[in-house]
């Protein structure tokens, strides 16, 4: 799967993004990465990407020019791209989307700054996707977590595929949370491993983790469950 991303600050990447799973997978080719300096896509010799905004207002507002001929450009290098601007105004990203973007072929992501984008060349990407209710400075740091959780479920990307179906948000859990997790020592300062999970009944165990998901998703994130009780959405 490719991932191109169009940002002002191409040096922060790969980032997190060069370690773990994805980094190995970048490095196998199982990933592709290509960064994209908007200032590239300018045509004064200044290299501007911004300017003030009409009507006033603080901040500084990034061009239309630049921003509008480097998506056209890319969709047309890579045909099928899917470009996808990151900003706080778009649908939340989650599991369910990060699942139904591992299925495209390439992906665009626009990393925007200063105040805002111009309305016009948001309408050019067409797609906005938000990582969470809160701002940050530009849309950098959002790209690398959008690539780091689309990126691992490509096939192939993460060693074990048992480790996707089991862990929290997966059909496992169905959406919710996963079950509490333990390691040796079994008695660690008087805290003991559940009997359940060192009897080796794996029917016994996989119905311990499904009550215990499920007794976690309400303590913890209550707002995953519909008002049936059932986890809304979890098996999307």
């Amino acid at each position: 799967m490719r991932f191109d991303v169009l940002t002002l600050f191409p040096g922060v990447f790969p980032g997190p993004l060069g370690v773990g799973v994805v980094g190995r997978a970048l490095e196998r080719g199982d990933l592709e990465l290509h960064l994209h300096d908007l200032r590239d896509f300018t045509t004064g010799r200044h290299r501007q990407v911004d300017d003030i905004a009409f009507g006033g207002g603080p901040g500084m507002v990034l061009k239309p020019e630049p921003l509008v001929r480097a998506v056209r450009r890319l969709r047309d290098e890579v045909p099928g791209t899917r470009a996808i601007l990151l900003s706080p105004q778009g649908r939340t990203f989650d599991q369910v989307v990060a699942r139904e973007l591992a299925a495209e072929r390439a992906l665009l992501l626009v990393c925007g700054r200063y105040q805002g984008v111009d309305e016009r060349a948001r309408a050019e990407i067409g797609e906005e996707l938000s990582v969470g209710d809160y701002v940050l400075s530009g849309g950098e740091i959002a790209a690398m977590a959008v690539i780091e959780a689309v990126g691992r479920l490509v096939p192939g990307v993460v060693g074990s595929a048992d480790s996707l179906t089991d862990e929290t948000f997966s059909a496992a859990t169905e959406g919710g949370l996963e079950a509490p997790l333990y390691t040796r020592p079994a008695d660690f300062e008087g805290e003991l491993v559940p009997e359940v999970l060192r009897g080796g009944n794996h029917a016994a165990i996989e119905a311990w983790r499904r009550r215990n998901s499920r007794e976690a998703t309400q303590r913890r994130r209550p707002d995953l469950l519909g008002s049936s009780g059932a986890i809304s959405g979890g098996l999307q």
